[in-house]
């Protein structure tokens, strides 16, 4: 799992966003910040709590320039039936992805092969479609849409200022860490 600062690989599949069927590839993530947030399937239980998270933090997302893609192995057509059907996914506005092939999975290797469903992963990419941050969890431990908030904020910043890196728990605001001879043995 060296996907930390690699690009991300070329991909095309249908996906459904807005109350359309539309597809997504590649080109589409270039020039903005992007998260992938994978999960197993529609229509269980963590996977619907997680999805209305991130889409609570959609329009904040939006603000900063960042563009969220959630990815299953079920199709572009279950995406829409779950998204018709229930209301904790009725609010979704982003770009909900169908990966039957598991070709997206196997991209940001998050596949569990022998099961064809995804793992719980998370990865922000940056506008040169390079990953930044991943994060991977078990089945049964949902991820945290706030902490995901913090994490963008962070790669953001330290992209936006070179030479400087945040530190644990760091939130926007606080003060940074510049890596230096001077600093070693310091924290």
């Amino acid at each position: 799992m060296a996907l930390i600062n690699t690009q991300v690989k070329p991909f095309n599949a249908s996906a459904f966003k807005a109350g359309e069927f539309v597809e997504v590839s590649e080109k589409d993530i270039a020039g903005k910040w992007s998260i992938f947030f994978f999960y197993p399937a529609d229509f269980t239980f963590v996977c619907p709590t997680e999805l209305g998270d991130v889409a609570d933090h959609y329009a904040e997302l939006q603000s900063r320039g960042v563009e969220v893609y959630s990815v299953s192995t079920d199709t572009h057509f279950t995406h829409k039936a779950w998204h018709d059907s229930s209301d904790t996914i009725g609010k979704i506005q982003y770009t909900m992805i169908g990966d039957p092939t598991g070709e997206l999975c196997r991209n940001f290797d998050v596949m569990r092969e022998g099961q064809g469903l995804a793992d719980r992963g998370t990865f922000i990419v940056d506008p040169d479609g390079i990953i930044q941050a991943m994060e991977i969890t078990a089945e049964g431990i949902g991820r945290d849409a706030e902490d995901l908030m913090r994490k963008v904020k962070a790669a953001q910043y330290v992209a936006a200022h070179p030479g400087e890196v945040c530190p644990a728990a760091w939130k926007e605001g606080e003060a940074t860490l510049a890596p230096s001879l001077d600093l070693v043995g310091k924290i």
